[in-house]
């Protein structure tokens, strides 16, 4: 029969599904604990404890010293015994030895030990289980049951693990009940010391994604790929798919026979209505076909270097409300879809506007080359205002007309966009191509400037728009507070004044470094201030005189000081460390150096007389003079010095606080 250690092992990996190695780990960890506690071993002695799989038998071992003599048998052992475990042990030697100690001689104290040390390991345990399950999972559609509610978040309950589905992560106008199966598209997983945090999403497009996959097997097996999908949650996506092989319908097979597959997505999705459209790589096609259902009559792609890659598109006037969609969504969706920035206008609009200006260039050159259409097209137009009924052969008329203004005047737009890349190209070619390589810190103008002006890369890009389109930049750093304007000026003239082999070479060199890690800084840190503490002078204490008159409030203070600084490590707080200053050696500075003292009284009052008094100089005294005055705190004092021979005066040091000794010397 098995013993009851080995019956409580097979218990806890069974029921919490986790390796036996962990929990065998945890069971010796908590052993190791009880024996500790229970024998009072140090935590500097080594102590191991062995469980047998098959029979569950534990074993504790200690390290101990080989002696002759056993003065202490918890840290001690005989060289007998101590060969018993390692033959080859000698004098003085470490062995591990297995002490006769098992479980059931733990007491109270040990035994709630090793139970708190076994829940933690298995916690932390179960805790990285889960981790290491979900973020292989991560990115993928996972089934979870509703457990919860509130205005912020619904908690999903996933088994042995819980997920959060953020209100931001939410379908709009999707309701949620206690105890349905929701299905959610795992989007992030946090470790914490609460285990995983498990955040998933029902809005992000990356699940229509995943159910497409799910429910078209020609996606799963790659036979038709998802080139680009737009969604806005609960209310429309569009969906581009190409066919990697041939004789296969990309979009067919993503609808399903009677659009039995497309239905099922849309079911799961609240009803969201979903797009498919075959992807086509000429950029016409593809922005025609993201814009259906509305019918398209023509597409002129402009890239410029301001506004980016634009299509301005022309579709009849019964179909611009469709193109444009709700509130703009479906103009919105294909423009995320194709990554252009899509502008609708009507057949009647362009051809309207047109009519207005064929007497201004560009479109003045139209009369001449184009003079029967655009008759007819003023006919037609004539007969639109009196509100007769417009054959589709008119309208045809009219969308051809169309396209002739707007191919003319993207031809005038590519005519002067060419203009100013050459005329750039002028500029550029008198700047320095250092500055080209000039991070935008080399400007030196502060976070908010430098943050503002990230869209031109390098201080090349900025001097060369503020020569060439001075309002673009103007635009950038419009909203910064002062003349955000000049001040970039004036760092652009400091740029063309300096050396700019050094500031390259400089800044290049600040970005190679390698910013250290926290830890390193850290650490870095205690190791300075350890030196700088061995390094710092001792300064001898001096007792201050008792004739010295402190100020009572400002020793209060200083002495408040010291306990502050005391509390943190000697370290001062508010103030650098002030520096010790030796006492300075008493030598009298000499007019006129004098090898004898003076001969008579009469000499003395001589020198006194002719000494150079200052203010607070204090005249020679008698004995009792002086010791009635003892303790006053002159500025000055003068005095006889006998080694020099000479009369000199002693001057206080006022910045000192706790001596009140005369250590400058003047003559």
């Amino acid at each position: 029969m098995a013993n009851e250690l080995q019956v409580a092992f097979k218990e806890i990996a069974e029921m919490r599904a986790l390796p036996r190695e962990v929990v065998l780990e945890a069971l010796q960890s908590a052993l190791v604990s009880a024996y500790r506690r229970d024998s009072g071993a140090s935590s500097a002695q080594a102590v191991e404890a062995r469980i047998d799989p098959a029979t569950g038998q534990a074993s504790i071992y200690v390290e101990k010293e080989v002696t002759d003599d056993v003065i202490s048998p918890t840290t001690e052992v005989v060289l007998d015994h101590a060969r018993e475990f390692n033959p080859q042990a000698e004098i003085g030697d470490m062995v591990m030895v297995q002490v006769d100690h098992t479980t059931k001689q733990f007491g109270r104290i040990a035994a709630q030990t090793a139970k708190q040390v076994i829940l933690q390991k298995i916690r932390e345990a179960e805790r990285k289980s889960l981790y290491d399950e979900y973020i292989t999972r991560q990115g993928d559609l996972i089934t979870g049951t509703v457990q919860s509610m509130n205005s912020s978040m619904v908690t999903l309950s996933l088994g042995r693990a819980e997920a959060i589905l953020p209100r931001a992560q939410q379908i709009p106008g999707e309701r949620y009940r206690p105890h349905d199966k929701v299905r959610v598209y795992l989007l992030e997983v946090k470790p914490s010391t609460r285990g995983p945090q498990i955040i998933v999403s029902r809005s992000h497009r990356n699940m229509l994604r995943r159910l497409l996959e799910y429910e078209v097997p020609e996606i799963y097996n790659g036979q038709v790929e998802i080139k680009s999908i737009a969604r806005e949650a609960g209310y429309r996506s569009k969906v581009a798919v190409a066919a990697l092989q041939e004789g296969i319908d990309p979009v067919g097979a993503c609808v399903g026979m009677r659009g039995i597959r497309i239905q099922n997505i849309v079911k799961e999705l609240n009803d969201e209505k979903i797009d498919v459209i075959e992807w086509n790589p000429s950029p016409e096609a593809f922005i025609s076909k993201a814009l259906s259902p509305a019918r398209v009559t023509g597409v002129y792609l402009e890239d410029d270097i301001h506004q980016g890659r634009t299509a301005v598109v022309l579709v009849p006037e019964d179909q611009l409300s469709l193109a444009i969609g709700r509130e703009g969504q479906n103009a919105r969706l294909a423009a995320k879809l194709t990554g252009w920035r899509i502008d609708i206008k009507s057949v009647t609009e362009t051809v309207e506007g047109a009519l207005e200006n064929l007497d201004l260039p560009p479109l003045d050159s139209l009369a001449i080359r184009h003079a029967k259409l655009i008759e007819e097209v003023r006919a037609i137009m004539a007969k639109k205002s009196q509100n007769l009924t417009v054959m589709q052969e008119e309208y045809n008329r009219l969308s051809e007309f169309a396209n002739v203004v707007e191919r003319r005047l993207l031809q005038e737009r590519e005519e002067a966009r060419q203009e100013e890349l050459e005329q750039i190209a002028a500029v550029r070619s008198t700047l320095p191509q250092e500055l080209f390589s000039l991070p935008l810190s080399a400007l030196e103008l502060g976070e908010a400037l430098t943050e503002a002006l990230e869209p031109l890369e390098n201080v090349g890009m900025v001097m060369l728009t503020m020569l060439i389109d001075e309002e673009r930049l103007q635009a950038l750093v419009g909203d910064i507070d002062g003349d955000a304007l000049g001040a970039v000026q004036d760092s652009l003239d400091y740029i063309m004044e300096a050396d700019l082999g050094a500031l390259e070479e400089e800044f290049t060199v600040e970005e190679e470094v390698e910013e250290p890690q926290p830890e390193d800084v850290v650490e870095t840190l205690e190791v300075a201030d350890v030196e700088e503490v061995e390094e710092e002078p001792v300064a001898e204490v001096v007792e201050p005189s008792p004739a010295a008159e402190l100020d009572e409030a400002v020793a209060e203070e200083e002495e408040d000081e010291d306990v502050l600084v005391a509390a943190f490590g000697g370290i001062p707080i508010n103030e650098p460390e002030p520096e010790v200053v030796p006492e300075p050696e008493l030598e009298p500075e000499m007019s006129e150096p004098k090898a004898d003292a003076p001969a008579s009284e009469a000499e003395f009052e001589q020198m006194l007389a002719d000494f150079d008094y200052e203010d607070g100089d204090e005249l020679y005294e008698s004995g009792e003079a002086r010791a009635r005055k003892k303790g006053k705190n002159k500025r000055r004092q003068l005095i006889y010095d006998e080694e020099s021979g000479e009369v000199v005066s002693k001057r206080r040091r006022k910045s000192s606080r706790k001596r009140n000794e005369w250590d400058d010397f003047g003559s």
